[in-house]
């Protein structure tokens, strides 16, 4: 376990570096004269930060034209223009992801061992590891092949991740997560996706649309194909919606040969906006149901049941 704490610390301190790289730069290009062109560049780093998922992204057009700017269009007006162009891929993004509260899991329970046992809640339930579960995966390395558009909005500064994509993406990584154990797995993952973030200084909106396959090194887990959904909404001016502040997230993962459930996710979330730090507490809690025949061998639990875990993630939303 040395070596992956090693690999982790290190991918770890280079998403930190590029990171600060990256903020040194957007600071200078905010510098720049008045009248000077503003158009985002054909290449350009972008990254978000995220207790659950953080990233840093290369974004390359395969065009002569810049990522195009949907501004505040309809969702549904988004979908159309990026299914009708969808068959020529204009752009390429090489992404690296890593995953700090699942990180945290494994680490307490790795080192931490006397901790994460206190965080027994009863013989089914533990506390870390309902904070931490939901990600099978310590980080990732992808290539997302598609289109892309981005979402400003006149008079506001440009934030990180504001894009909407379509296209094929394929993941690699090696290392699975059960039980908030690290486990050596040469894993590769191919997806078709539609996806929107779009964040305004009154409101985000995020969604998600991804069916896909995931093949495994490790013999002990089965290769899945998968369906999957989400959307959250954050309104900060209409505080007291649960509608515009709230959202859900589902996937159904089925053995990739017969086509048997493996795994049901789902996640509902509220959340609650401040209008003054323009910052939002979010409490999303849900449950991951896993067949007893996902994992063989070694990694099958004990018993023959099926798995039931408790997910309870808190999380605050800049």
């Amino acid at each position: 376990m040395a070596s992956a704490n090693l690999l982790r610390i290190v991918f770890i301190f280079l998403f930190l570096h590029l990171t600060i790289i990256n903020i040194f730069a957007e600071d200078m290009a905010s510098a720049k004269k008045d009248g000077e062109e503003t158009t985002r560049k054909r290449v350009s780093l972008e990254y978000e930060i995220d207790a659950y998922y953080s990233n840093i992204g290369l974004y390359i057009s395969l065009t002569d034209q810049p990522i195009p700017d949907a501004g505040e269009k309809e969702e549904l007006e988004i979908y159309k223009d990026l299914l009708f162009s969808s068959y020529i891929p204009r752009f390429l993004v090489l992404e690296a992801a890593v995953f700090p509260m699942p990180n945290l899991g494994v680490y307490l329970k790795e080192d931490a061992g006397d901790l994460y046992k206190e965080a027994n809640i009863s013989e089914n339930l533990n506390l870390v590891k309902a904070i931490t579960a939901g990600f099978d995966e310590p980080y990732a390395f992808s290539v997302f092949l598609g289109n892309v558009v981005s979402f400003t909005r006149p008079g506001e500064k440009w934030k990180q991740g504001n894009f909407g994509y379509m296209g094929y993406l394929i993941s690699v990584g090696d290392y699975h997560i059960k039980d908030n154990d690290l486990i050596k797995d040469n894993w590769c993952e191919l997806e078709w996706k539609i996806k929107g973030d779009r964040k305004f200084s009154t409101h985000d909106l995020h969604w998600s649309f991804r069916v896909g396959g995931k093949l495994h090194d490790n013999a002990d887990i089965k290769n899945a194909i998968y369906l999957s959904l989400r959307r959250s909404r954050l309104d900060l001016e209409e505080s007291g919606s649960i509608l515009k502040n709230s959202g859900f997230e589902y996937t159904f993962d089925m053995d990739m040969k017969t086509l048997d459930p493996l795994r049901h996710y789902l996640v509902v979330d509220k959340k609650w906006p401040f209008k003054g730090p323009k910052i939002a507490f979010s409490l999303a809690v849900g449950f991951i149901w896993e067949a007893a025949k996902r994992y063989t061998g070694s990694l099958r639990s004990k018993g023959d049941g099926d798995d039931f875990q408790i997910i309870i993630r808190p999380n605050i939303l800049f």
